[in-house]
């Protein structure tokens, strides 16, 4: 089987529903105008990028991926330990539930990307990612996989911070997710860099509760899951977009869990599984120490 092309059970139909409360179709498209103008504007000042010293290009990609994700009407809330600016050779390992899981990492952790060669394709995300650095794999190519993991090597060798989606496709966030691939840890091995587990989740707004003739919001912690958010099976880029923008009251929740050196563990799976695990207990047991932005 082609560990580039796992499958996930998650389809639009059954995934991607949205019962919390919506926007009206005007205020809809102004956001997603808006999203898109934020990202026509990213795409066109990336190449004036390397202009800026590392550290403030750091910044200013943080800055401008949490405004992407912002203008679409999503919230953004983040926790876990800080991350020091520019820490070198580190592989940031995510769940995968949405396109807006690329700029929600970049808010934290902007990094080279691994990414499926169709990407390449997509209208504005597509260039940017190009210009952004992305490490594009072709995934019907099983022969191109060793070459991929030494690219990866080499990048984290250079200090790079490289981001990687190990379960290879989107799930849609409601149950435990897909199993990590054990490929790109081989990078981190051979690197001897560390592994940063990150969890990705997205909630919709809370139910209201009728009491006393008041409509009081739920505790937090009866949050359901955004299906809106996913981005799974056969869904289009553009539909998924007008389902993200027509949901009010979405908020993407982003975890930085503690670092796992590579070093630490006799093969790439034993990794691999050590990062999962970390992620999908994560899912389990949210902090409800968090910070609204």
């Amino acid at each position: 089987m082609n560990p580039w092309l796992p499958t996930a059970p998650c389809t639009p139909h059954i995934c991607a529903g949205h019962s919390g409360p919506g926007r009206r179709r005007p205020a809809a498209v102004v956001l997603l105008l808006a999203g898109c103008a934020c990202v026509l504007a990213g795409a066109l000042g990336a190449p004036f990028l390397p202009l800026f010293g590392a550290a403030r290009r750091e910044r200013l990609i943080r800055r401008w991926s949490h405004v992407v994700v912002r203008s679409f009407g999503v919230r953004v809330r983040i926790s876990g330990a800080p991350v020091p600016p520019g820490t070198p050779g580190t592989l940031v390992v995510a769940n995968h539930i949405s396109w807006l899981d690329i700029p929600l990492v970049a808010a934290v952790l902007p990094g080279r990307m691994l990414a499926k060669r169709e990407i390449r394709d997509w209208p504005l995300l597509g260039p940017l990612a190009a210009r952004g650095g992305t490490l594009f794999v072709d995934r019907d190519r099983l022969r191109a996989l060793p070459a991929t993991v030494r690219t990866i090597a080499a990048a984290l060798r250079g200090g790079a911070r490289v981001v990687v989606y190990p379960e290879g496709t989107t799930w849609c966030g409601r149950g435990t997710g897909g199993r990590f691939a054990p490929a790109a840890f081989q990078a981190a091995i051979d690197a001897d860099a560390t592994v940063l587990p990150v969890r990705i989740g997205y909630r919709a707004a809370p139910p209201r509760a009728r009491t006393t003739g008041r409509d009081r919001a739920a505790p937090a912690e009866q949050h359901a899951p955004a299906g809106a958010a996913a981005f799974v099976g056969d869904d289009s880029l553009i539909a998924s977009l007008w389902r993200v923008v027509r949901a009010a009251g979405l908020t993407a929740e982003i975890r930085v869990l503690t670092p796992v050196p590579a070093g630490g563990f006799p093969d790439r799976r034993a990794l691999a599984r050590r990062a999962q695990l970390a992620v999908a207990s994560e899912s389990a047991n949210r902090s409800p120490e968090s910070v609204h932005h």
